[in-house]
């Protein structure tokens, strides 16, 4: 009873800890319960760490590489250029982002894909005068959608899995001792807890999921959560006007400290003879003079060396700042200021993941001249002005900077796990165009791939071409010996803290149910629905919805596949109705910019506030679920 006690304390304590310390990391987190559940005996060493070597996580790092080599040689920059061409209206733009984003989110990476065409998308509001904040979020939801139509579509289906191949080679063995054999040692690791009888009668149900098996739901939940995007989401976004101030011409709203150095041509004149009254999108809101802060600033006040200039304002006129001599980013006063140097810089826009080591540390303190050769030049946060310093701001994750970096920033960058790119000057130059054709044609080939591996079961081909996992890692291992992906470049594209989470939550879940919590959960939901498997599967799915709006997907798949099984079982009904409602409710997060990476990524260049999620996901959260509700049972029977 401890051990069951401990396994909840933790969970709970991750939930707490993740709900009161946005910043937490999330690998971190799953490590340490990991290791408390190992320590407590929960679950025997040799075990904890096997989810870390799953073929899940094998295939998702395989499509990391996937995901980053058609970035690197183009092909996605090619799908986005004839996406939206002549369109010219929102319900036009957003059915055409259904079409396309729906459809490669089923087969890529859906990060990739969000990242790739968030600036497509946020250069189309710009020549159209519509805000960001009436696309962005739509673009979220469609690659959200678009994950849950293949088995290849998002981590999360990789993960179930993957936990479903495990409990198939067990169920194997299980097979061949007997029920009332002596089990071999390898037997019963994960599904101990289980009926043995049960299991061996639903054994063909308990295999892995092939290629297309979720889109038999996954489809219908997909044109349904598009169709109510395109048709009501005038209705359900907000128009954030302000916002078309942040492209280019008309931008995001930024903070911006600059410093007047030496030699500055704005030294000794007035605000009003410096020409800083009339620049469009701009407003000084202060100056900070040896901290003694003159605000608010009136057009007669002088300029003197050593002030720092607070203004806020847009991004072409924060680039007409940096045009003035002597006017540096006062967040970094060591950047090379040189008139070499600064020819030579260019301005990147980039959006703090929630596993940046920025977020929780003041822009000062962030020292980014010596982690990423770069200078903060201005900030935005979700449409807010922020009142401090631009030095003293803790970063957040979501927040939006706009940076002044050397040439290869985008190329460096582009894949670690620090940023979300939004936008960069330089990001069309890094391409390796000469290799787009060929990229396109290995991707296909795995597409192929995946797919005849039906097919090659029947015709009882080699195991190693019936392996989805070893179909992905060679196509990668592809990229990067055909050169459409530099070595750097691959290891740089592998998310090591998405990596860790769901290594380590395939342990946790597996020490949930081998001490019995996942069993007691069963129970206790059996003791409020009773023994309709009907009401036991809404229970389930609405569970799991909750939960990956709080905390990672992939996470929440892993801690909840124990859980479903020991449902099925206490049941005593086919359990692959169950599994599918876990796999499709872990990844259909829609109410909550924390949930999904796609919804944070979002938040910061579409000017998103929480309570915009809730309003916006909330009715296609409700639509999605519903169909899915009536479709599992439909497609696969609780006999």
């Amino acid at each position: 009873m401890f051990q069951i006690f401990l396994a909840f304390a933790v969970i709970f304590g991750v939930f707490a800890t993740m709900q009161l310390r946005r910043n937490s990391p999330t690998e971190v987190l799953f490590c340490v319960a990991l290791v408390i559940y190992a320590l407590f005996g929960l679950i025997e060493p040799k075990q904890a760490w096997v989810g870390f070597a799953d073929s899940g996580v094998i295939a998702i790092g395989g499509l990391l590489v996937l995901s980053a080599a058609l970035r690197s040689s183009g092909v996605l920059d090619a799908i986005g250029r004839s996406l939206l061409g002549g369109v010219a209206t929102e319900r036009g733009a957003v059915g055409r982002l259904a079409i396309v984003v729906v459809a490669s989110s089923a087969f890529l990476l859906n990060t990739a894909i969000v990242a790739m065409l968030m600036p497509l998308a946020i250069g189309w509001c710009r020549q159209r005068h519509i805000a960001p904040s009436r696309i962005l979020l739509p673009l979220s939801y469609l690659a959200i959608l678009g994950g849950i139509c293949t088995l290849v579509g998002t981590s999360t289906n990789f993960v179930v899995n993957g936990m479903l191949r495990d409990v198939a080679a067990e169920i194997e063995e299980l097979a061949k001792d007997g029920v009332g054999g002596v089990e071999s040692p390898t037997v019963r690791k994960n599904t101990s807890r289980l009926d043995s009888q049960w299991l061996l009668d639903n054994q063909a149900k308990l295999q892995p999921m092939g290629l297309t098996d979720i889109s038999w739901v996954g489809i219908p939940c997909a044109l349904a959560g598009a169709l109510v995007l395109v048709l009501f989401g005038r209705r359900l976004l907000p128009n954030r006007t302000e916002l078309l101030d942040s492209l280019e011409e008309k931008r995001r709203e930024y903070l911006v400290e600059m410093l007047v150095t030496q030699g500055c041509i704005l030294i000794g004149k007035s605000v009003e003879e410096g020409g800083l009254r009339h620049l469009p999108g701009l407003f000084l809101i202060e100056i900070d003079r040896d901290g003694e802060v003159i605000g608010p600033v009136s057009p007669s006040d002088r300029i003197y060396e050593n002030d720092r200039l607070v203004f806020t304002g847009v991004v072409s006129t924060i680039i007409d700042l940096e045009k003035i001599p002597g006017l540096v980013p006062a967040a970094d006063i060591n950047y090379e200021i040189s008139s070499a140097g600064a020819a030579a810089r260019s301005l990147v826009e980039v959006v703090l993941s929630p596993t940046s080591p920025l977020v929780g540390s003041t822009i000062r303190q962030a020292n980014f001249r010596q982690h990423y050769n770069a200078a903060v030049v201005a900030v935005h946060r979700n449409g807010e002005r922020l009142p401090t310093k631009i030095g003293d701001i803790e970063l957040s994750a979501g927040d939006t900077l706009l940076l002044q970096t050397q040439p290869g920033f985008v190329r460096s960058f582009r894949n670690r796990p620090d940023f979300y790119l939004v936008s960069s000057v330089e990001d069309s130059d890094s391409r390796r165009h000469d290799k787009l054709f060929l990229a396109a044609a290995i991707t296909i080939g795995l597409i192929v791939w995946l797919f005849l591996i039906p097919t090659l079961e029947i015709l009882d081909a080699p195991n190693s071409l019936l392996s989805p996992t070893l179909a992905i890692v060679t196509c990668a291992l592809a990229m990067i010996v055909t050169r459409c992906l530099s070595i750097a470049e691959a290891r740089r594209s592998l998310d090591m803290p998405m990596l860790l989470t769901v290594g380590a939550a395939i342990g946790v879940g597996k020490a949930i149910h081998s001490c019995g919590a996942a069993e007691l959960v069963a129970k206790l939901i059996m003791g409020i629905v009773g023994n309709d498997p009907y009401l036991g599967l809404i229970a389930i799915f609405v569970l799991t919805v909750c939960f990956t709006e709080m905390i990672s997907n992939v996470a929440v798949a892993a801690m909840m596949f124990y859980i479903a099984l020991g449902l099925a079982d206490q049941l005593g009904v086919n359990p692959q109705p169950f599994v599918m409602a876990i796999t499709l409710a872990a990844s259909l997060s829609f109410i909550s910019p924390i949930g999904y990476q796609t919804n944070l990524m979002v938040m910061g260049p579409g000017g998103y506030r929480p309570q915009d999620y809730l309003r916006a996901g909330l009715p296609v959260s409700l639509v999605v679920s519903a169909i899915a509700i009536v479709l599992i049972p439909l497609i696969w029977p609780f006999s």
